[in-house]
């Protein structure tokens, strides 16, 4: 275990969202841990055309105003996605609102888009140090008159500053939102961001993120739509609003949505059933209980092209990426793959 990883633990005695707070100031203090072992050649890829050194990122949620997306590359992520971000600063929901599972190695969250707003967020978009890839994953104000507006606002505002945007339509915590995932109001939306995306310049990555508790048919629904308004993937994905019954924290009836290892099963399905339904050409990403080499490697045999974490770090602290990176590279080789595309889809 590392300093680092001895100290993210220690912060388990505060709250937890003050803990992430406290780890955030740290990160932004040049504090963070720094992976100076060269990736591993086996875990080169891309994502929808964007070069990675490894496929292991960094999912939404952790830095929400895009305070510290630097660091989270120096700890050895192959890229990083900030967020979400709304276009008017958000409180959230009441505190408290971040729950530890430690039982479950997992979390509760309902924190409800609390950030900073699209000015602050692309100011530090602009001071970035660009050192790797980091996209930007947006939303919309839970009072907003014109949602689909909303995320019209975000794509023009940060086009440019971010290397890929994500449409984030699948969080449990703004009533509404996941109505977003519907036929009608997703072709509005998609037809929408369309329209603003052939007006800018400069050609970038569109994902959507969708939830793990949706239906076979409302698969297939989304890819049909997705594939035919032009977007690049799906990131698959959110959190859940299910509790499986192999749930033992006191606090699991906590309201929001539920991350960490719980989810590994049926995120992992879910994706399974979107490389299943997939048009020629759509990436998948797979997000949702990776904690180790092994999740990872099930997720890109599900048919991920790339994975993303954040809930285990809650436990493992920052240097999981590392022991996630070296395990998928041991594990790719054992099973004879030569590369991370060879196993796409291989499961």
């Amino acid at each position: 275990m590392t300093v680092h990883d001895s100290l993210a633990r220690a912060l388990h005695v505060l709250d937890p969202e003050d803990a992430h707070t406290a780890t955030l100031l740290g990160l932004k203090l040049g504090l963070g841990p720094v992976d100076r072992t060269p990736d591993d050649p086996i875990l080169a890829t891309s994502l929808a055309g964007i070069p990675l050194a490894s496929p292991i990122g960094l999912a939404a949620g952790f830095d929400k105003n895009a305070e510290a997306p630097a660091a989270m590359l120096r700890a050895g992520f192959g890229f990083v996605e900030c967020g979400t971000v709304t276009p008017l600063p958000q409180a959230g929901n009441p505190r408290p609102r971040l729950f530890r599972l430690s039982e479950d190695r997992a979390v509760i969250n309902r924190m409800g888009f609390n950030n900073a707003g699209l000015a602050a967020f692309a100011a530090n978009l602009i001071r970035r140090s660009k050192t790797g890839p980091v996209g930007a994953n947006i939303g919309a104000n839970k009072d907003s008159a014109d949602r689909i507006g909303d995320y019209v606002q975000g794509l023009k505002w940060l086009w440019g500053l971010a290397d890929w945007f994500t449409v984030n339509i699948s969080s449990p915590n703004t009533p509404g939102l996941r109505a977003l995932q519907t036929r009608a109001a997703l072709e509005e939306l998609l037809g929408r961001l369309a329209e603003a995306r052939a007006a800018l310049t400069g050609d970038y990555p569109v994902f959507l993120k969708v939830a793990p508790d949706l239906e076979d048919d409302e698969v297939e629904t989304i890819v049909e739509t997705v594939a035919a308004f032009g977007l690049q993937g799906i990131i698959v994905s959110n959190t859940t609003i299910s509790r499986p019954d192999s749930l033992r924290s006191a606090l699991k009836a906590e309201t929001g949505g539920l991350s960490g290892p719980p989810l590994m099963t049926l995120s992992t399905a879910m994706l399974a059933r979107f490389h299943a339904a997939n048009s020629p050409g759509l990436t998948l990403i797979g997000a949702g209980g990776v904690a180790s080499g092994a999740d990872a490697l099930a997720k890109i045999r599900a048919g991920a092209s790339a994975v993303q974490l954040y809930s285990a770090m809650v436990f493992e602290g920052p240097g999981l990426v590392t022991r996630v990176k070296q395990d998928l590279a041991a594990r790719l080789r054992a099973e004879g793959f030569a590369s991370v595309r060879e196993a796409i889809g291989a499961g």
